[in-house]
């Protein structure tokens, strides 16, 4: 057998993977929610080990995402990668309904031919960054529909997980090309003055002190202070923020070929067990499961 067949072959067997495993774990695969909430909520920051599609229906929250927040409207699209941290701040006690999928990355690669990239809204912008996605009423509507026929597709016995896949690719589609439109971004508004700076000092030194009586020092300012700024800007404590952002920075190294004592050290963890514990309640997974995956699907 030739190289090309070789090669070729190869190709085709680890596509069968990954089809198989979904088709015995759609569920898991491609996880979809449609969920409403009412009453008080509190929610802590989120960075997942898959990809996620965010759809809001209706409520009053403000949005945050890496370094930026957002206010959100019935209609809006995020999207975010698993090194993105993310989490929603609720503004008042209105219901809040959204649609979310999390899903595997490896399983639209699948279908990516003729130079599309159906994960080019999730990989191809710096981290961050256009997480928000305009969409016109039109896809709006459309957007809807496709998650309504999810959720019908979800309840079904026959032939759940083919519609499941057809349906979440036209999602996909529909994302990319709202994404690559002309002028399909939106800002995010804007922290406060005072904060804005802190939030880029720390994500450029992720491996120093970042304690807050070392953060009052290098600012100028009361360490009860800044926690109340936090809070009100990001609906969140600043540590639970760092810790958040050194595991996101852990693993992009662990994908990277770093090993987990380099990597705990670079994203200022001087007690690795600590590290470690912390890697399995953010991530989900421990350490050495994360970077089995990273090894075998490229970086997660």
């Amino acid at each position: 057998m030739s190289k090309t067949w070789l090669s070729l072959t190869l190709f085709l067997e680890a596509d069968a993977v990954i089809l198989d495993f979904y088709f015995s774990n759609h569920g898991y695969v491609i996880d979809f929610s449609h969920t409403m909430t009412e009453g008080p909520i509190t929610t802590d920051f989120h960075l997942h080990s898959r990809y996620e599609i965010y759809f809001f229906i209706s409520g009053n929250v403000k949005y945050f995402v890496e370094k930026k927040s957002y206010i959100l409207k019935p209609g809006d699209l995020l999207v975010m990668n698993s090194h993105e941290i993310h989490k929603p701040s609720f503004l008042d006690y209105s219901p809040y309904e959204r649609y979310v999928i999390h899903f595997d990355p490896e399983l639209p690669k699948l279908f990516n031919y003729n130079g599309s990239d159906l994960l080019n809204c999730f990989v191809n912008r710096p981290v961050g960054e256009k997480n928000k996605i305009a969409l016109r009423s039109d896809q709006i509507e459309e957007l809807k529909g496709l998650f309504q026929k999810l959720e019908k597709a979800r309840k079904e016995s026959d032939f759940a997980s083919a519609a499941k896949l057809a349906c979440f690719l036209e999602i996909l589609i529909l994302i990319n090309k709202a994404f690559n439109s002309s002028g399909a971004r939106e800002e995010p508004t804007t922290f406060s003055k005072r904060l804005t700076p802190i939030l880029e000092y720390i994500d450029e030194n992720l491996d120093g002190d970042l304690s807050l009586s070392c953060l009052e020092k290098k600012f100028y300012i009361s360490g009860s202070y800044l926690s109340r700024l936090f809070k009100k800007n990001v609906g969140s404590n600043i540590h639970e923020y760092i810790i958040y952002k050194r595991i996101s920075k852990a693993k992009r190294l662990l994908a990277e070929g770093y090993n987990a004592n380099q990597a705990s050290l670079m994203c200022g963890f001087n007690d690795f067990s600590n590290f470690s514990r912390l890697f399995k309640r953010t991530v989900g997974i421990s350490v050495r499961e994360y970077k089995s995956r990273a090894k075998n699907n490229g970086a997660v």
